[in-house]
């Protein structure tokens, strides 16, 4: 799998993310086991419903979680990390 990471995604990581060395560090993990198995069931992937219909999101931990959307059977691009709250509203 190829991960292409949507500008916005990128701002949220770094304002929610990057100063917690050990969330940097589940999140690394968890973007890996996406790589290598999208459906490994670790990552409670699943699709969204209402105005984020068409798109997926995975759990990093309990409450974080990664928004995204497939580009191809290949290729996904991640659109939002951070809280349930704040990546689903």
């Amino acid at each position: 799998m190829t991960i292409k990471r949507h500008p916005g995604f990128k701002k949220s990581y770094k304002k929610r993310i990057a100063a917690d060395a050990k969330l940097v560090k589940k999140t690394r993990n968890r973007i890996q086991i996406f790589i290598d198995n999208p459906s490994h069931p670790l990552l409670r992937d699943h699709a969204l419903k209402g105005a984020k219909e068409g798109l997926r999101a995975f759990s990093v931990t309990g409450d974080i979680r990664i928004t995204y959307h497939r580009t191809s059977d290949s290729e996904a691009e991640f659109l939002d990390i951070g809280t349930h709250n704040q990546v689903y509203t």
